[in-house]
């Protein structure tokens, strides 16, 4: 294939969902096909196996979702332990998803998905196989409850019922994300038990989860991260009818135009549209009323993470100065698991924020993903020293970028 431009999801047919998906079992895949991978769009790295299959969105609705998932070369598939790993969309444009914005000759720019390949091919390098879902859906679903983590849970059951991919259903799996990226991990990680018991999960990292989408919409409110809380809204009235009635009785003409015009645009383009913008400008009350409506009530009661606990080991890691994410928000969350029963390493940064935190916490989630796919590091924990400071994490790094050419030699024909 040619270094051009691949088409976007709304043109490609590969995107499109068979009819009778009620006939068929959660995880089973529609259609595949095989693609170029490559650094944002554009230098090459190996090829992946793009999975269309069956799975379920929030409402219990039957659905259509894809993931990407890459085998290193080098070692027999059946062997290799499985990492399904969720990027941050945070975005409502297809243009954003995995299997769009990791292929050679993809369009997009301000997607941090493109970055986040670094991680995975640190993760090839271990020999891990790795399933890129798209965690949204093939409607950009950001921030939607539950159904994150069904897309996850039926990607990896369809990664291991793929018989191309070699791969063996009693193979230790674990899951992985930050942020938007962490909150889809924690719906997963959350639903496992009773949505997809039969998959042995050993383990799952949430890296500064979005917790509680009310509280981030609060917090980024009136900030430069305002487009981060703008894309959840624009997400949310196409989840909710309740939401959708809000929009319809309080947006402003301005209001319900944004809303349509932010569903085209990045995670970048968002932010950068709507710095410093506040909500109340697009509605005719204000910020607390809107959301003291009962309609919002309920929505964000449903999208909060802390439904259920997670059956499997947990890593969560949460910067203390993280202006996205209240570090409130997190020490609730490890509370709640832990009381019911969950084990928990919490890894809670006191100099880190949220970007900061991110690559240099890598080589941490790396080291105990490394240990649960080996059954070992099973007990409760919490570490406060800074990973900035940490020589452990400046030993991993030179580790994490050597891992892309050899990542890369490996797949190499």
């Amino acid at each position: 294939m040619s270094n051009g431009a691949v088409p976007m999801p709304g043109d490609d047919d590969f995107y499109a969902p068979p009819p009778g998906l009620g006939d068929l079992a959660p995880g089973t895949v529609l259609r595949c096909r095989r693609v170029p991978l490559a650094f944002f769009g554009r230098v090459r790295h190996g090829s992946a196996v793009q999975l269309m299959y069956r799975s379920t969105d929030a409402h219990g609705v039957p659905e259509a979702a894809v993931t990407t998932v890459v085998v290193p070369r080098g070692r027999a598939p059946e062997t290799c332990p499985i990492l399904s790993y969720q990027c941050a969309i945070d975005a409502v444009a297809a243009r954003c998803f995995p299997s769009y914005a990791l292929r050679l000759g993809s369009q997009v720019v301000g997607a941090s998905v493109q970055a986040e390949f670094l991680f995975v091919a640190a993760a090839l390098a271990r020999g891990w196989a790795v399933s890129i879902p798209d965690h949204e859906g093939l409607q950009g679903m950001w921030g939607a409850p539950y159904e994150a983590g069904f897309r996850v849970l039926d990607g990896l059951r369809a990664a291991v019922g793929h018989a191309e991919l070699g791969l063996s259903p009693e193979a230790p799996m674990a899951m992985w994300g930050y942020s938007g990226g962490g909150l889809a991990t924690g719906w997963a990680a959350e639903a496992a038990a009773d949505y997809a018991p039969e998959l042995t999960l050993v383990g799952a990292v949430l890296g500064s989860p979005v917790v509680d989408p009310e509280n981030v919409a609060r917090r980024l409110n009136s900030t430069a991260w305002a487009g981060l809380a703008a894309l959840m809204i624009a997400s949310l009235v196409h989840v909710f009818p309740e939401a959708q009635k809000v929009v319809d009785e309080h947006a402003t003409d301005s209001g319900k135009a944004l809303l349509t015009e932010i569903e085209q645009m990045s995670t970048g383009a968002a932010i950068r549209r709507l710095r410093n913008a506040d909500i109340a400008d697009y509605v005719d009350m204000t910020l607390d009323e809107l959301f003291a409506l009962p309609e919002l009530r309920r929505v964000f009661e449903m999208t909060r993470l802390g439904q259920s606990t997670p059956a499997m080991p947990v890593l969560m890691i949460q910067g203390v100065h993280d202006r996205i994410v209240d570090v409130a928000d997190v020490d609730a969350l490890v509370r709640y698991y832990t009381q019911g029963g969950a084990t928990v390493k919490y890894h809670r940064d006191p100099l880190a924020d949220h970007l900061l935190l991110y690559p240099f916490a890598v080589p941490l989630s790396l080291r105990w993903l490394e240990r649960r796919f080996r059954a070992r590091d099973h007990r409760h924990d919490s570490s406060s020293w800074p990973a900035v400071l940490n020589p452990r994490t400046y030993q991993g790094l030179p580790g994490l970028a050597a891992g892309i050419p050899r990542y890369a030699r490996s797949l190499r024909r």
